[in-house]
C-alpha cells in the first residue's frame, strides 16, 4: 500500500458529495480547508472538556484566527450523558446566541458525542446550517464522523431522535489520536474490526496480522482508517437514508446499544466500542446458533477482539445486567424495528453479513438467558 501524508476519501452524494481528509497535523490546517470550501462563513465550534483540555480547541482556534475565520466555542461535559435534550437546548442556544445565520457553519471538535450532538444542531438551527466534522476519536474517525446520520439519547434508547445532516467536510486528524487513553482507542478499534466482518474478509485478515502497529501509531493506522472510511464511504454513497444495506453497519450494534441503555450510559461500566465489540462477538454467536454460520468464525471473531484487549461477553460488562426480558426490551426499541419485528444484522461467516428479519423474540430471549448465564 502507498502511504501518503494526507490521504483523500469522497463520499459520493452527487452535489452533495465531500471530502474526508486523513493525516496528522489536520486541525493545524482547518482554518484554510475550510476557507476553501466555504469561503466567508462564521463557525460554531462545540467540543468537550476532555478535547479541549488535550489542546485541540486551542489549535483549532489559531487555525481559524489565521484564516480569517470568526468563531465562537461551547465546551460540554465529555461522556454519552452528554447527547441528551438539555445539552441539545444549550448547543442550539450557543450557536444562537453567537448570531450565526444560517450560511454560517456548526464544527463538531470531538468524538461521536460531540458529533452526533452538534450535527444534529447543525440539522434543525435556522432549519439547516453547514456542518463540519472534525473527529478526535478513532471510533469518530473511522465511523460516526461520515455518513450523516446524527441524534442524541433518551430513556427509551440510543440515537431515537436526531436528523439526516451530511457534513461539508471531514477532517480526521490521526495526530490527535495520540491523547487517546488506550481504552478510547480499543473502543474505536471495535469499529474498525466491522468493516472487516461485514464484507471484507481480506481486510479482517489484514486486521489480524497488522493490528500491533495500527495500536503503535504506525503506517497500519492511516491505512486502516482510510480503508474503513472508504468502506463506509462507499455504503452512504448507495444507501444515505438507511433504507437498505446501509443497515449493515450496524452490525454488533443492536445488541451493544441495549446494553449502553441497561447501563444508562455509564461510560465508567461500558463505552459504545466496546458496547458493538461484545454486540459483534455476540451476533456471531447468535448466527451459529441458528446455523447461519460456523462456531469456528465466531470463536475467530472473539479471538481477535480479546487480543487487541476488548470485552465480548455479556460478563464482561461490570457491574451486572437487567435479565433477559429487560434486555430484549431495549432491542425492540432498536431504529431497525420495523411493525414490531425484531432486525438484527446477522452473518454467514467472516465478511458475510446480512440483514435478517423477523427474527423472532424468542430465540433472542434464550440466547441473553444463557449468555446471562455464561452459557
Amino acid at each position: 500500500m502507498t502511504i501518503n501524508p494526507i490521504r483523500t476519501v469522497t463520499v459520493g452524494l452527487g452535489t452533495r458529495a465531500y471530502d474526508i481528509l486523513i493525516g496528522k497535523g489536520l486541525i493545524d490546517r482547518a482554518g484554510t480547508e475550510i476557507q476553501a470550501r466555504l469561503p466567508g462563513i462564521r463557525v460554531a465550534i462545540i467540543t468537550d472538556e476532555n478535547v479541549a483540555a488535550a489542546g485541540h480547541l486551542t489549535r483549532l482556534q489559531a487555525s481559524l484566527d489565521a484564516s480569517g475565520i470568526g468563531h465562537a466555542a461551547l465546551t460540554l461535559p465529555a461522556g454519552e450523558k452528554t447527547k441528551s435534550f438539555d445539552h441539545l437546548q444549550q448547543t442550539v442556544g450557543a450557536i444562537l446566541d453567537a448570531r450565526l445565520e444560517r450560511g454560517d457553519a456548526v464544527v463538531a471538535l470531538g468524538g461521536g458525542v460531540i458529533g452526533d450532538l452538534a450535527g444534529f444542531a447543525a440539522g434543525i438551527v435556522r432549519r439547516g446550517m453547514h456542518f463540519i466534522q472534525i473527529p478526535t476519536s478513532l471510533l469518530a474517525q473511522v465511523d460516526s464522523s461520515v455518513g450523516g446520520k446524527t441524534g442524541i439519547n433518551t430513556a427509551q434508547g440510543k440515537n431515537l431522535v436526531g436528523v439526516f445532516q451530511q457534513p461539508r467536510l471531514v477532517l480526521a486528524d490521526t495526530s490527535a489520536l495520540d491523547t487517546l487513553s488506550e481504552r478510547e482507542f480499543r473502543a474505536g478499534y471495535a469499529e474498525v474490526a466491522k468493516y472487516g466482518l461485514i464484507d471484507k474478509p481480506d481486510f479482517f485478515s489484514w486486521l489480524e496480522a497488522n493490528w500491533r502497529d495500527i495500536f503503535a501509531g504506525g503506517p497500519a493506522r492511516t491505512e486502516a482508517i482510510a480503508a474503513s472510511c472508504q468502506a463506509k464511504a462507499d455504503v452512504v454513497a448507495r444507501d444515505e437514508f438507511e433504507t437498505g444495506d446501509r443497515a449493515l453497519l450496524n452490525l454488533g450494534h443492536t445488541f451493544g446499544h441495549a446494553l449502553e441503555s441497561a447501563t444508562n450510559y455509564d461510560s465508567a461500566r461500558l463505552v459504545h466500542g466496546e458496547g458493538v465489540a461484545i454486540g459483534m462477538a455476540l451476533a456471531h454467536r447468535f448466527s451459529a446458533r441458528l446455523n447461519q454460520a460456523s462456531y469456528d468464525d465466531a470463536i475467530r471473531v472473539e479471538a481477535h477482539l480479546k487480543a487487541v484487549g476488548l470485552p465480548t461477553t455479556l460478563s464482561d460488562v461490570p457491574g451486572g445486567l437487567p435479565d433477559a426480558e429487560k434486555l430484549l426490551s431495549y432491542i425492540a426499541q432498536d431504529k431497525k424495528v420495523q411493525r414490531g419485528a425484531l432486525t438484527f444484522i446477522l452473518t454467514r461467516g467472516i465478511g458475510q453479513s446480512f440483514i435478517a428479519k423477523d427474527v423472532p423474540a424468542s430465540e433472542v430471549l434464550a440466547f441473553l438467558r444463557d449468555g446471562l448465564a455464561g452459557r
